[in-house]
């Protein structure tokens, strides 16, 4: 029999199909499995029709059997089945679908066939060296067979099948060095990748297992006991579990069992703190099931981390990790999105330019912010637990990609407050804060709890406002990403003019300035090159001093770059600026020392310096030298 050619007569477009459209071999099976679950959809739809068909819904089926000995896998289908025109059709053109065209003539939104680019049949040459393809037609008297060893070619010929469908029957290539193929030929392997790309088929999927059990041989032990055997039989078993959970009401499938199919789905011990449900019709038609999780993985913060929903297309696993459908700021939401109109063949690139997928990802985007929102507000516990794990995350998400996401993320973004003792969110610190007050003020700290004592804050609290406490070195950048909030803007209470002075007070301390000023440029000269500047303090009540800074890098942002790998931060230094408390016995030491022992007066300007270093968490240069320093002046 002559070979006929493909219809594009092209080795490199089959090529194509292959290499550059699947990327990973094992997608053979999910992409002949859908055909047949497309072969069943067209004949079910058929059947519907006919007053006098015999043919129930609980009849089909799809059988994927494995002949070591033959060295073929074959997948079967009880389904509409093809002429040989139709074969000629739909093989014989590499990209034409037929199941596309019976859609357009159906026009039916509800229909749920899944193959529509006419490619997917070609991913079989990625593991066979030959497919045959043996099809009898709904209502034919013969079958037909499609044989073709690749690009060369194919025939087709008549042959003999019992009942209506398709075989599909792969001859598994030989091993080639690293490349292994002998592995589809291995029954619980087909198994597992039915399991996970095909498991939610809406049609169950048989195969021949291995089970084993104890059974009884008949005979009795020396205590006239039955025996029993260890016994392993092959049993005809459907490996799909057919309906999938997102597809179920919530009367079916309730939050309980979202949250078990969490745990188990995504390997987590710990419930999620929310389930969310999409379910939405337009121009793109799909559902999803989405969990917010209580914990972090442990190697979520780490490179390792791969983030990413699962997507399906009715039911079928096209992509294990789609990272693009969401922004990285919510890179930890967990779940599932399916959709019939979703391409088989998806691909990053496809993602990042096709704007039903965009659309899909903005509405995601915009659920999962609501969700957050309202467990903020009407499970703080349960929003606290979150936070306490993706807080970091989430205030990465406002100063990524230069603010980007901000405004996306400002409302979910919650400090410590001093003065409550609690973390709060910025609109809930706007709301508390008394009349008169204009700015949102924070101080850098180790922990929360030091915060209050910091003496930066002293002026703040006194005033009866509110200090947030950052103690995440990503709390400054995310302050001069958003510059304000609600009109208000952020200060620094170590680095910015706090507004708090009245005009008498102002008046009070540029007197201060001018009578101290020689004792001041005492004092810098002393300190030399280990701060840029000395001054009468506008903000402290209680303590002597004070080290501050001045520029746009903080200790919080010469910290960061210190810790940078390599030296990537070396040279990055804050501008330190020593502040002196007029008030304290300390300073009236000093002055008394400036007028009468210029010596004393470098010492205690040095102990004040070091003391200034210590409250604000910054180490000193040479720890013994200023040990001696202090215990001389005992």
């Amino acid at each position: 029999m002559a070979k006929r050619q493909f219809k594009t007569e092209s080795k490199r477009i089959l090529d194509m199909m292959v290499n550059s459209i699947y990327t990973h071999k094992e997608i053979f099976l999910r992409e002949l499995i859908s055909n047949a679950s497309d072969a069943i959809d067209k004949l079910s739809y058929k059947v519907l029709t006919e007053s006098d068909s015999k043919v129930g819904k609980d009849d089909f089926r799809i059988d994927v059997k494995v002949d070591r000995g033959a060295g073929t896998v074959t997948v079967s289908d009880n389904g509409i089945g093809m002429t040989a025109e139709e074969m000629e059709k739909n093989l014989g053109y590499i990209a034409h679908s037929g199941t596309l065209e019976f859609k357009k003539e159906i026009d039916d939104k509800d229909n749920e066939s899944i193959g529509q680019f006419g490619v997917g049949f070609y991913s079989a040459f990625m593991v066979a060296d030959s497919v045959r393809v043996v099809s009898r037609a709904y209502g034919a008297e013969t079958a037909n067979v499609w044989e073709s060893e690749g690009v060369d070619g194919y025939t087709i010929k008549e042959g003999r099948k019992d009942g209506f469908g398709t075989d599909v029957i792969l001859h598994i290539k030989d091993d080639k060095g690293s490349e292994e193929y002998s592995e589809f030929l291995e029954t619980e392997r087909l198994r597992e990748l039915v399991e996970k790309y095909s498991d939610y088929i809406r049609w169950p999927i048989h195969m021949t297992v291995d089970e084993s059990e104890w059974k009884e041989t008949g005979e009795k032990d020396e205590k006239g006991e039955p025996k029993k055997d260890y016994v392993t039989t092959k049993v005809d078993k459907v490996v799909n579990s057919m309906v999938p959970i997102w597809k179920k009401s919530k009367k079916e499938a309730d939050d309980e069992k979202c949250r078990e199919f969490y745990k188990d789905k995504f390997r987590d011990y710990e419930d999620p703190v929310s389930v969310i449900r999409v379910s939405a019709e337009g121009n793109v038609t799909y559902k999803a099931l989405l969990f917010v999780p209580a914990k972090a993985p442990y190697d979520f913060y780490t490179r390792d981390f791969q983030p990413g929903l699962q997507l399906y297309s009715n039911g079928v696993l096209i992509m294990d990790k789609c990272a693009d459908l969401l922004p990285y700021c919510f890179r930890f939401v967990r779940g599932v999105v399916d959709s019939p109109d979703f391409s088989l063949n998806i691909s990053r690139e496809v993602l990042q330019h096709d704007s039903q997928l965009k659309a899909v990802g903005s509405n995601l985007t915009k659920k999962v912010k609501k969700e957050l929102e309202r467990l903020m507000k009407e499970e703080p516990e349960k929003y606290a637990r979150f936070y306490e794990s993706f807080g970091r995350q989430l205030k990465y998400g406002v100063v990524d990609q230069y603010g980007r996401d901000a405004d996306l993320l400002k409302d979910l973004i919650t400090f410590h407050s001093v003065k409550q003792g609690k973390q709060v969110s910025l609109a809930q610190y706007v709301e508390d804060m008394p009349e008169g007050q204009t700015k949102i003020y924070y101080v850098t700290s180790e922990t929360a709890a030091h915060a209050k004592d910091l003496p930066q804050a002293e002026p703040v609290l006194a005033k009866g406002y509110d200090v947030l406490a950052f103690t995440d070195e990503i709390d400054t950048f995310v302050t001069n990403v958003l510059r304000e909030f609600d009109k208000k803007e952020f200060c620094n209470v170590t680095t910015e003019d706090l507004g708090l002075e009245s005009e008498e007070e102002r008046k009070e301390a540029e007197k201060k300035d001018e009578e101290y000023k020689d004792l001041v440029a005492f004092a810098k000269e002393t300190l030399g090159e280990e701060v840029a500047d000395v001054r009468i303090s506008r903000k402290l009540r209680n303590h002597a001093v004070l080290l501050t800074t001045q520029g746009n890098i903080t200790f919080e942002v010469e910290k960061y770059f210190r810790e940078m790998p390599g030296q990537a931060g070396d040279g990055i230094k804050a501008a330190r600026v020593l502040e002196l408390n007029t008030d304290s016995g300390a300073f009236r030491s000093l002055e008394s020392a400036f007028r009468t022992d210029k010596e004393r007066a470098g010492k205690i300007v040095r102990v004040m310096y070091g003391q200034a270093c210590l409250m604000a968490g910054q180490s000193i240069e040479n720890p013994v030298e200023y040990s001696d320093l202090v215990l001389s002046m005992l």
